[in-house]
Formats: C-alpha cells, structure tokens, sequence
C-alpha cells in the first residue's frame, strides 16, 4: 500500500509541474511517512512544502491540487490536508487485509525485494586479530555483520562476506613466542619469567601442548641465553623483540615456519568453528600473508610513491593522510624495512577495488574510528572513489554478570569468550541481545535477562508468540476443528476487532521495515518490529478466542495468525534465530 500511494503520488507530482511548466525534478527523494497518531491517517507526505518554493504558491494550495490529481482507487478511505500541507491518507479496512493472502502466498519469500538490483557487495567483518579466540566484544561485530548480511541479500545485494586474516606482522610473531615459551616450559626449561606483554591465556598453553603431540623435535635452546633476556630489565616491548629475534635464529627458518603456521592454524580453527557454532559462515578468508607473498604491497606502495604522497623522514616511509583530513601523516615502511599494517590494509583494500565490487562494507570496532580518513585517503590517491568503501562502526559490548562488570582481555587472559557466553544464554539470545541497539551505541549484555523465561526477555518473547500459534494449530487437531487454506482468506472481511485490525498494521509494515534496516544497516530496526509484532499477537491472543464455533470467524482468525507465525519466522530468520513450535 506504502509502495502504491508513493507511486500515485510521483505521478500526480509529475502531472502537476508539467502543467506549471516546472522543470519535474521538485519530487526528488519523495517519501511517505507512516503515522503516529491514527487520528492523522496511516501515511503522510509533506511533498507540498517541498514543491512550494519552486512552485511559488502556499503548501495547502498545492496540496489540494495534488489529491485532486491522484486516482481512486478502492484502497483509500479519504485523503485530508492538515496543519500547514501535509497530505494524510486514511486506507480502507480491506487494503489492510489484502497483506494477509499476499503474506501466505509469499511463504518464507515475504518481505523480499529487488532494491538492491543485484549489486555486488563485499561485506567484511569480524577480521579479529588471530592471536586468540573470539571474546564476547568481538562477538557483537560478528552478530551484526551475519544479520546485515541477510538484510542485503533479502533486499535484493549480491553479497560476498569475507573475513581479513592479519596472519602477518608482530603480533602474530608475539602469539608464536609465547607458545614457544610454554612449549620449552613443558620440555624441561621450566620456572622461566614469562614477559608481562606476551600472551597468558590458557589457551596458549593448549597450543604447546598440541605441538609437543605432533612434533615434539623442536630445538631447544641453551637456557643461558633466553633466560638473560627473560630477567633483563629493559622495556617489555623490547624485551619482546629481542625474544622473537632469538627465537628465530635458535630455531631456523623451517622450525619457526612450522612453529609459526601450527599456532596460526589452531586459532583460526577454533575461530572458524566459533563462528560457524554461532551461525556465521564466510564466503572467502582472506590472508594478509597474501598480499606480501604477491608482492601486492611494494605496488601498492610504489603507486603512492609515482602520485607524490610518499615521502621518507628518519629512514621510514611516511604516507603524506594530512593531505586527506588525518590529523597526522602515517608510517607505511618502518625504518628497519618492514611494511606497517597500515600498508597492508592499503594494499588490501586495492585488492577489493580491483575485483569489481560495486560497494565495500568493512565492520570495525568502534576504537578504529580515526582510521577512516587515512585509508580512504589512501584509496584517493590511488585514484580510486573512496566512496564505494563504507565503514560502519560497532561498539565492543561490556558483560555483566549481576552488577559485576567482566573485564575483556586477550593479552592478559582475563576474557569471556563468546563461546562461553553462548554456551551460557544459548546462540539465540546472544545473536538477538547484540542486535538490539544500533550497532554505535555502547551495549550492556544483560546475563540474567538473556536467560530468563519472562516478557521482560525481548526473544524469548517473540519465540514465544511463534509457539503459541503453533500450539493452537496444534489444539485444532486435537479438537477435530476444520481450517480450509484454500478458502480461508474470503473470509477477512469478519475480523472486525481492535486488535485484530492493530495485528494487520503492524504485518503491513514488514517489508518496509527489512527494507529499512538493510538501507540504513540497521538490524535493530527488525528486532524492534518483531517485539512489537509479538506484542500485538500476545494481546490479541489474551482477548479473543481462535477456535469458536461459527465458521467464517474461525477460517478468518486462524488465517490472520499463519500469517503472523509466517512473519515472525522469515523475521527470525535474518536475525540468525530459531523459530521454535514448542516451549
């Protein structure tokens, strides 16, 4: 109906300027609001206002010119002009109606489209540095980006997901010495003073333990030395450093190699399975290591050399961002020779260029923000429209378990890990909980909430209101009653109740919603339709009867509800959650 008025509407606006002889272009971005108040119409527009400067004449008076010019047409009740032009349409009972017969012939279908028009977009997100497994703050960003993912696809994207793999970088070199170090621990080189800044988890002890199961012929070296760096009191970072050099030489190249990979392996399996347990399933990893073995970031950096924004200062290479807004410029090569991750993401993101994507969505945490402006600057001066890489931002979400903050820390070990978490509240509750607010905004994760039984929990609400429809399709059997598919839906016009009608406007609004959601990337807004979806039905559940006696009521109501049970699931669907018949 939203779509039909919109059209009519356009239309008429057409019509209007040709007749004034005014360049048709006064419409542009035209949108009809849903309502409030229902004492103001289901929709309204206030294109009059828009038109008046253009048109020279008061928004009423164009505004009557307008509803003069649209059709009629059987959906419309009435149409009135209010305050200073807004235009109000008032819908018939039985335009409402007709979303029922269209939800059910649609099916799982409903609330699809084709505004996206097939476009490719790479979605990227999650990209959590391998060096640990996926704690509940990463967990959000993955929630989000699998959900957005659907909307896209729903809305009629072409959507490739895609997970960044920093296996490259010291990092990853900090990760494989701390390994290491647990790894001699378990050989004999015991009571070694392991470096404040390299990795404590537990799981860094696994992965030693792994290691001595498949290769337990790793060299180890005279303690003296390791030891002398251990104890030293120079700078933890430094003191880092020097372990990973010393670590290379004492093992050679081929043993840190496997050293190396055999780490970066076990993490990256236990995050695919995370995920994967979790729902979330990537169409491409992709590997920084890449793009060093290809040579792909020396071009990179070569290109920004030839365009003039490169420049060396003691002994580095310096990206001229300031250029582009950033408050400072970048190192893009250390002075020791050794690309920075900043390099890397500028020679990644040319990647994505060069594959033809008609839009790039990249998720990041929130504490990226002022890394925006120097990549897309750097994506400028490659010659390229920055504009075709968004970048949405998500807040890290903060546990609490009671009153007491979690404290979140891959470095430290002191961590929830988002499979705790769901092993705790379950997959369902956590993938609805992470998107209920808009992805900027900080989200407290409310344990005792996400676990309890009750209408204060938002999913356990609208999985309930599924179940009850199918217990009474279930009831139906049991009493014998008759419910006829096919020619349930000639009977709507009965359903005269207020809830009854207040079911049928929120259903209306489905579409637009996914729609919504997925343009503005947005998915709270389909969480928020759904509690409120929910709501409607539990309210028109507590007040009348579905299986009466006189027939058309019976075919009527159980039809109305199919269609709800129909919404709740496609809805659930995108949010990655299940639908259950019986709880």
């Amino acid at each position: 109906m939203k779509q039909l008025i919109e059209q009519n509407l356009i239309a008429a606006v057409a019509r209007y300027l040709r007749e004034k002889n005014i360049p048709p272009d006064g419409y542009t971005g035209l949108e009809i609001d849903y309502t409030k108040d229902e004492r103001h119409g289901d929709f309204a527009s206030n294109i009059a206002m828009t038109l008046a400067k253009s048109v020279g004449l008061p928004p009423r008076k164009i505004a009557e010119a307008l509803i003069q010019l649209l059709p009629e047409t059987e959906y419309l009740e009435k149409t009135e002009i209010a305050g200073p032009g807004f235009i109000n349409f008032f819908l018939t009972k039985n335009a409402y109606l007709q979303i029922v017969p269209e939800i059910l012939t649609a099916g799982k279908n409903y609330g699809r489209s084709d505004s996206g028009k097939g476009e490719k977009v790479l979605l990227e997100y999650v990209s959590v540095n391998p060096t640990g497994p996926i704690h509940v703050g990463h967990g959000r960003g993955a929630a989000y980006g699998s959900v957005l993912a659907r909307l896209l696809e729903t809305a009629g994207y072409d959507v490739t997901t895609e997970f960044y793999v920093n296996d490259s970088g010291r990092q990853m070199d900090i990760l494989a010495i701390s390994v290491w170090l647990r790894y001699l621990d378990r050989q004999g080189m015991s009571g070694l003073n392991f470096p404040a800044k390299a990795y404590q988890g537990e799981y860094v002890a696994d992965i030693a333990g792994g290691l001595i199961q498949i290769n337990n012929s790793l060299a180890v070296p005279e303690p003296a030395g390791l030891i002398a760096i251990l104890d030293s009191n120079i700078d933890e970072d430094k003191k880092l450093d020097d372990i990973i050099e010393f670590a290379k030489a004492s093992l050679g190249g081929k043993d840190y190699g496997l050293l190396f990979d055999f780490t970066l392996n076990r993490i990256l399996t236990e995050i695919r399975g995370d995920l994967e347990e979790f729902g979330i399933r990537f169409d491409s990893w992709f590997s920084e290591r890449s793009l060093h073995d290809s040579g792909a970031i020396d071009d990179c950096i070569s290109k920004l050399q030839v365009n003039g924004d490169l420049y060396e200062k003691d002994g580095a290479k310096w990206f001229r961002s300031t250029r582009y807004g950033d408050e400072k410029d970048r190192v893009v090569v250390r002075e020791n020779g050794q690309m920075t991750y900043f390099a890397s993401d500028i020679a990644y993101h040319l990647n994505k260029f060069e594959r033809g994507y008609d839009e790039m969505i990249d998720i990041w945490g929130a504490d990226h923000h002022g890394y925006i402006g120097r990549v897309k600057g750097a994506l400028s001066s490659l010659g390229l429209n920055a504009e075709k890489l968004k970048i949405l931002l998500v807040q890290f979400a903060t546990l609490y378990r009671g009153k007491q903050k979690l404290q979140m820390s891959t470095r430290s070990g002191e961590y929830v890990t988002l499979k705790e978490l769901r092993d705790e509240v379950g997959n369902d509750a956590t993938r609805f909980f992470y998107v209920t607010r808009k992805s900027e905004q900080h989200l407290d994760f409310d344990l005792d909430l996400a676990k309890s039984q009750s209408n204060d929990n938002p999913v356990y609400y609208i999985q309930y209101a599924h179940a009850r429809i199918c217990s009474v399709f279930k009831q139906l059997r049991e009493r014998g009653l008759d419910f006829d598919h096919d020619t349930a839906t000639e009977h709507l016009a009965v359903l005269t109740e207020q809830h009854e009608l207040a079911m049928v406007k929120t259903l209306s609004r489905y579409s637009d919603v996914v729609l919504a959601a997925a343009k503005n990337h947005e998915p709270h807004l389909l969480a928020f339709y759904l509690r409120e979806l929910a709501n409607d039905f539990h309210a028109y559940y507590n007040s009348c009867q579905f299986l009466v006696d006189e027939v058309s009521v019976r075919q009527a109501r159980l039809c109305l509800i199919t269609a709800t049970r129909q919404v709740i699931k496609n809805g659930l669907d995108i949010l990655g959650v299940s639908a259950p018949e019986e709880m």
